[in-house]
Formats: C-alpha cells, structure tokens, sequence
C-alpha cells in the first residue's frame, strides 16, 4: 500500500492549494481515507476524511466551508481543495487509509495504518 501526497507550497493568506494522494496497492473505495496535517508542536489532526461505507465526508471546524474533500475511486486519488488559506493553516499536510476505522473515529489518526510522505504547506505574507 502507497500514498504519495503533492501540492503543498507557499501561499499568500487568502490564497488557494489542492492537495493531491496517489494511492496504489489496495482497492481504494474500500478503506476510508483522509487528509491530516501537523503543525511544528502539535499533534497531528486530522481535517477532512472520506469514509467507505458511504462517503460520509467529515471536516473538522477551522478547515469548514473553505475546504472540499473529493476522492476518484477510478483513478485512485484523493483532494483537498483550501481556499482562504489562513497562517494557520501552515503544517505537513498528509493523506492516510484505513480499513479499520469506525464511523465515529473517523477523523482519529491512531485508526490510520497507511500514511503518505507528507507535503509542506506554508502561508505566509
């Protein structure tokens, strides 16, 4: 199983990124995957997740309404769309897969077994 995230960069506040996740090795509409980020001195926490079951989409309060999540089963890749990127929102931005993860846990990255690499995501004037 592979998840290789891309995307991040230097943005301006107020200004836009989509995240990207390549994922290889496993049937990928089958695990809940989503997207997680760590800021220097702070403990990973997870900001928007698909489920499997349903696509249930979860986002977590600092990222609603400026962020979209959307997963291609068909191409196997995972997005994060973030708009009116705020300082911060700066952090190593990961995607991760779980086959494990129950509903209510969805957004708990101890339930995540695959990570990707991470991509650095940096808004600064």
């Amino acid at each position: 199983v592979q998840l290789q995230a891309s995307g991040g960069g230097l943005v301006q506040p107020g200004g836009s990124l989509r995240l990207s996740c390549a994922a290889r090795g496993f049937t990928s509409d089958s695990y809940a995957i989503g997207w997680f980020r760590q800021a220097p001195g702070k403990e990973r926490e997870g900001i928007s997740c698909i489920s499997s079951s349903d696509g249930y989409t979860y986002y977590v309060d600092s990222v609603k309404g400026r962020s979209t999540i959307s997963r291609d089963n068909a191409k196997k890749m995972l997005y994060l769309q973030m708009n009116s990127l705020e300082p911060e929102d700066t952090a190593v931005y990961y995607c991760a897969a779980s086959s494990r993860v129950i509903y209510s846990s969805l957004s708990d990255f101890r339930f995540y077994d695959y990570w990707g690499q991470g991509t650095q995501v940096t808004v600064s004037s």
